[in-house]
């Protein structure tokens, strides 16, 4: 979503984003005009008619989980953007019974959250955890 109008976001795709992503943007992109929901989410500049950019992961709840602000200059990144979601959506699944240590991949091992992890954390995860 952006305040670029859907004419923009269609040139954007047609022109940049399919060389990049094969078929490009698997999504609907939407357009803030106005910047509305950049305003609710603290990320529009109405002086100069931007919004800087975000990503914001919303759960089915609608209860925002994890987001990410970043200056124009800076890219973001979307495997780990990706690999956020898969996590939040673990720990949903499980209702709270799993938790994902740093740099956490789908298939590597969980934490099993409760009073025997606090200050054993260092016992049972070790960076490799993330890693391929």
């Amino acid at each position: 979503m952006s305040v670029d109008s859907i004419f923009v976001h269609k040139m954007w795709n047609d022109n940049e984003l399919s060389k990049m992503v094969n078929g490009g943007v698997p999504f609907p992109m939407l357009s803030d005009a106005g910047g509305k929901v950049g305003t609710v989410y603290g990320i529009y500049d109405a002086d100069a008619g931007v919004e800087t950019r975000g990503r914001f992961i919303i759960d089915p709840d609608g209860v925002v989980q994890g987001y990410e602000v970043l200056t124009p200059p800076v890219g973001r990144h979307v495997a780990e953007t990706l690999r956020q979601i898969q996590a939040f959506q673990l720990v949903r699944a499980s209702k709270g019974a799993e938790a994902t240590p740093s740099g956490w991949k789908p298939g590597k091992p969980t934490l099993k959250p409760g009073p025997d992890l606090v200050g054993n954390v260092w016992k049972v995860w070790k960076p490799e955890m993330g890693k391929d």
